[in-house]
């Protein structure tokens, strides 16, 4: 990364998304630890982590739509001064209610962060340099999340559970100083918020992700009509809070469809592969971070070329290439015997994953945004963080309800892959007939 070029905006956008990503993934690799030492039940401990993601998916159009409204840098730091306070607060907690409780608002923090970072990006840089920052947001995506498991793991181990939260909080405060002196103010407008249609989005995102989290078909049914109310309402307001005249460009719509395919695949991942670890080899927290680091480091490396490749070969090539390359990784774990140990049946193909991950986050991110209007940027960011968010509960269900067996946990994760691909492949055909 070249600072000459970038600045200072772009290290400040893409600490405090890696922030909001690693602080989700401590959670995999530290929950055992956070259950013993707050005598917590096992429903208890599943709410640590729904909590965050409920509130982080649930109030993403919000948070967009007001960060074009209000103001890029204003919201931005609104959305860091939360996530740090909670931080501090979730290492101090003494009790399920107290560290809950924290991480519902930390959530509504990070659903502020997550899309305004890219925003921001979009603001600030142009043509080339636009794509180039965007290819750098889309593999923290993937960095953050793998090291997440890594850093939870050592600071669980070494230090305490409460060390993976207390470490947000410097980092929080020197990017609220160097936002507040380097980011210019952007651009506010004077549009009304939809108030009820930011309700109806919230309750319908919310209902949605709990209802796949917790395997309740009544309640998934409910936010997805409660969703439906919610565009009904869109279609017909003056001053939408999520403008549908965003899924008319066709190449953004098949963003946010492969982007929830994508997740409904590597969250389970993430989630599954730690406790076989744990379960099957013995390995302890720091291990089974440890375990993600060919995964970690090969998406780094591909990462730092990403933005030569997609000059070259163009993006929905770069993500077609993605994701046959993440199918082959996955297919390479469900057809291993993992009895064999991790050296022989995950080494190989955790570099694979890696190397598909690596390729797929940034193309797909930089689609979910491909020309959107600036004024949009906010509410466009937040549908392709929205699509994350939704997509991981949904796959993560789909295959807890589907089988015990980590193999055809595996296959189904090949199978969401697979239906992405296809997605890509009549992206680029249509690219062909316009051409």
């Amino acid at each position: 990364m070249n600072r000459k070029k970038f600045g200072i905006i772009l290290p400040i956008t893409l600490l405090a998304y890696f922030l909001i990503l690693m602080d989700n993934s401590i959670i995999f690799t530290s929950s055992i630890q956070i259950a013993k030492s707050l005598t917590l039940s096992s429903s208890e401990l599943s709410w640590v982590s729904s909590a965050y993601t409920l509130s982080f998916g649930g109030f993403l159009l919000l948070s967009g739509r007001l960060s074009d409204i209000w103001g890029k840098k204003r919201v931005f730091l609104i959305g860091l001064s939360i996530f740090g306070i909670t931080s501090l607060l979730i290492g101090f907690s003494q009790n399920a209610s107290m560290i809950i409780g924290m991480r519902v608002l930390q959530g509504i923090g990070s659903s502020i962060i997550a899309p305004t970072s890219l925003a921001l990006i979009m603001d600030t840089y142009k043509n080339d340099m636009r794509q180039k920052a965007i290819s750098y947001y889309g593999a923290t995506a993937g960095i953050g999340s793998s090291i997440g498991l890594l850093v939870g793991g050592g600071l669980t181990s070494f230090i305490s559970w409460r060390a993976g939260f207390f470490i947000n909080v410097p980092f929080t405060l020197i990017l609220i100083f160097l936002t507040s002196k380097y980011v210019n103010n952007s651009e506010t407008r004077k549009d009304k918020v939809d108030y009820l249609g930011s309700l109806l989005s919230i309750l319908g995102l919310i209902g949605t992700i709990y209802g796949f989290t917790e395997g309740k078909l009544l309640i998934i049914i409910f936010g997805i009509i409660i969703l439906f109310l919610f565009i009904f309402r869109e279609q017909r307001i003056k001053f939408p809070i999520l403008p549908l005249i965003l899924f008319k460009n066709k190449t953004r719509s098949s963003a946010y469809i492969i982007r929830l395919l994508f997740m409904m695949t590597m969250l389970p991942f993430w989630f599954f592969i730690p406790q076989m670890l744990q379960s099957q080899y013995g390995f302890s927290a720091l291990e089974s971070g440890m375990a993600f680091l060919p995964l970690t480091i090969v998406n780094f490396i591909v990462a730092l070329r990403l933005p030569q490749l997609t000059t070259k070969f163009g993006n929905t090539r770069i993500l077609f290439i993605g994701e046959v390359i993440l199918a082959i990784g996955l297919i390479s774990v469900a057809c291993a015997d993992i009895n064999n140990g991790y050296w022989y049946a995950l080494f190989i193909p955790m570099m694979i994953i890696g190397l598909g991950q690596g390729l797929i986050l940034a193309p797909v991110t930089s689609a979910g945004v491909h020309e959107a209007p600036n004024e949009l940027s906010g509410i466009a960011s937040s549908l392709t963080n929205v699509m994350h968010q939704i997509g991981g509960p949904i796959g993560l269900s789909l295959i807890v309800v589907s089988t015990s067996n980590f193999q055809m946990k595996i296959w189904i994760m090949v199978a969401f892959t697979l239906s992405a691909l296809i997605v890509v492949a009549f992206l680029i055909n249509g690219d062909k007939a316009e051409s």
